[in-house]
């Protein structure tokens, strides 16, 4: 326990004093300093933060303990996200650095009115500090209990072992978000990144060596000829996640989550120019794309080692980690831990802050600041955000319905309609604001009754992308009433940074969207779901389209 315990200690100081070192210099006294990172991220940085931001203990645990009990339809709530990854960057994110944003919500004043903006961005805040970073902190406190049986240890009833986990990490992350700006978290999160591959990366090498008794060959010779079924990640209506919701539901939210999402774009703003957010975005894309490895394979490896007894299916993955990883290999491995739900949690209440700073300070207060009174009170704002967060995330514990079915519920007022607003604000030209806010409004009503007053029997998915459809002809229709003068794009660069795009941008979104069509295939009765199938072939087609894709796009000598 004692090696553990050191080990876990040492890696994560050290990570945070190389983050000190990187960062010691930089301007933290203005605006573009502390909520921007001075707009000098690189590419790199940009990437390993946005995939950080998103992973935390909710995915490594929540996704592996699905595949466990079922199949890799589950993927379906991560690799697609390539596709909004890919529109993001070449799409959206010249519009955001051409109109200098420090907030997604600017978008929403600039296309209807102050009032649209300053709701949008409530809403913002509702959903980081009720339901994102509470989820990040329980989640994360629940992974710690679980791998350092801190209730044995300490002699701590469950409630307070998980109460004094969330305290820890949140004093922690806080103190990353708070003194640090988002420089600091993106450093970390990139550092961080390096840790979290190798130590996932751990755990199926040595299931996989467990299984096979020493061998790492024979181990996978196990897991791809028998349940080969289990590898299918073409869902059925009894699976997990069916495949139409694919197309409906969860694309929507990944729409919201990867091109709207301020903790997710704020790295994008950060950039020192629109190549190096464009590489950010698609590394980031690159990475996700390889996401079953770390967070299906061990659910499939937990099933053949620990066999289906398992209950809760949440302890699957500590289970696993606990029986296959090597004593001294453990600290480290909690590290990683311990980074990705650090990374989640700061950079949501660094974001928090920003879209309370820059959006609705200013129609709270009226009193001028300065740039250095701007800050300081960015970081009492954030201390008390999370000191909030850290209060409401133990409540969860007390949920009847499960974290998961919680939290996507409650994101479903949220997520939605701001999809729907940023569709309607980019391809209409006339729906007025008080169009916009009435369809809100209806949205907010309409979820509401079908959820919880009627209880609909209906997948939640199903609900979300039949309630997206609702809002965006629910804008349309009113927008032939409510109208307002055309709305005019701004064509001056406002962020004052190069806006040349990278030359391979196009040829490298189409490869990464084929990778997408691949891995499906590839996960499929086609590939190795079946024991007909053939994912030799697979990897050879894939290979053969991906050849064409760079002969047909690549950039020309002059571009």
């Amino acid at each position: 326990m004692w090696l553990t315990i050191s080990s876990f200690i040492i890696v994560t100081a050290l990570v945070a004093y190389i983050s000190w070192l990187k960062t010691k210099g930089d301007d933290l006294k203005s605006s573009k300093g502390y909520f921007l990172a001075g707009r000098g991220l690189g590419g790199l940085v940009i990437g390993c933060s946005m995939v950080l931001t998103s992973l935390s203990t909710e995915q490594l645990i929540g996704v592996n303990a699905v595949s466990y009990k079922g199949n890799f339809s589950v993927i379906a709530w991560t690799v697609p996200t390539v596709i909004p990854l890919c529109f993001l960057a070449l799409y959206m994110l010249p519009r955001y650095l051409r109109n200098g944003y420090t907030t997604v919500p600017e978008f929403f004043e600039s296309r209807f009115d102050r009032q649209t903006r300053l709701i949008m961005s409530t809403l913002f805040l509702i959903f980081y500090l009720l339901i994102v970073i509470p989820t990040a902190l329980y989640t994360g406190a629940i992974a710690f209990n679980k791998i350092f049986n801190l209730e044995t240890a300490f002699g701590l009833s469950y409630g307070t072992a998980i109460t004094y986990t969330v305290i820890t990490i949140g004093v922690v992350g806080a103190i990353y978000a708070i003194f640090g700006g988002l420089k600091a978290v993106a450093v970390s999160d990139t550092i961080n990144a390096v840790i979290l591959v190798i130590g996932a990366l751990l755990v199926p090498f040595f299931a996989l060596m467990y299984l096979g008794d020493g061998s790492f060959s024979a181990g996978l010779h196990t897991i791809t000829t028998t349940h080969v079924d289990k590898w299918n990640a073409i869902g059925s209506e009894t699976d997990a996640t069916p495949w139409p919701t694919i197309f409906t539901g969860i694309m929507v939210v990944h729409f919201f989550y990867w091109t709207t999402n301020q903790a997710i774009v704020q790295r994008c703003l950060g950039a020192k120019d629109l190549k190096s957010g464009q590489k950010g975005i698609l590394i980031a894309a690159l990475f996700l794309l390889t996401l079953p490895v770390i967070l299906n394979l061990p659910g499939l490896l937990s099933f053949h080692i620990l066999g289906d007894g398992v209950n809760p299916i949440d302890a699957s993955y500590p289970l696993l980690v606990n029986k296959v990883l090597p004593t001294w290999l453990q600290g480290f491995f909690i590290a990683t831990l311990f980074g990705a739900i650090l990374s989640t949690f700061n950079s949501f209440l660094n974001s928090a802050a920003t879209i309370y700073c820059k959006d609705l300070l200013p129609s709270i207060s009226k009193k001028a600041r300065s740039e250095e009174e701007l800050i300081a009170y960015a970081k009492k704002v954030s201390t008390i955000m999370a000191i909030v967060t850290m209060i409401f995330a133990p409540l969860l514990m007390f949920g009847t319905d499960g974290i998961f079915l919680i939290t996507k519920r409650f994101a479903g007022f949220v997520n939605i309609p701001i999809v729907a607003l940023f569709a309607v604000g980019l391809f209409n030209k006339t729906v007025s604001g008080l169009a916009a806010r009435i369809a809100l409004l209806a949205h907010v009503v309409l979820y509401f009754c079908i959820v919880w007053v009627f209880q609909v029997k209906l997948n939640f998915v199903y609900v979300m992308g039949g309630l997206f459809v609702f809002d965006v002809v629910l804008m349309l229709v009113l927008g032939i009433f409510l109208k307002r003068e055309p709305y005019v794009e701004n064509t001056v660069n406002k962020g004052d940074v190069d806006l040349t795009n990278w030359k391979y941008i196009k040829v490298t979104s189409i490869s990464l969207i084929l990778g997408l069509f691949a891995l499906y295939a590839f996960l499929s009765s086609i590939g190795l779901a079946s024991e007909t199938g053939n994912p030799s072939m697979v990897l050879g087609v894939y290979a053969m389209l991906q050849v064409m894709v760079w002969f047909v796009f690549k950039p020309r000598a002059n571009a």
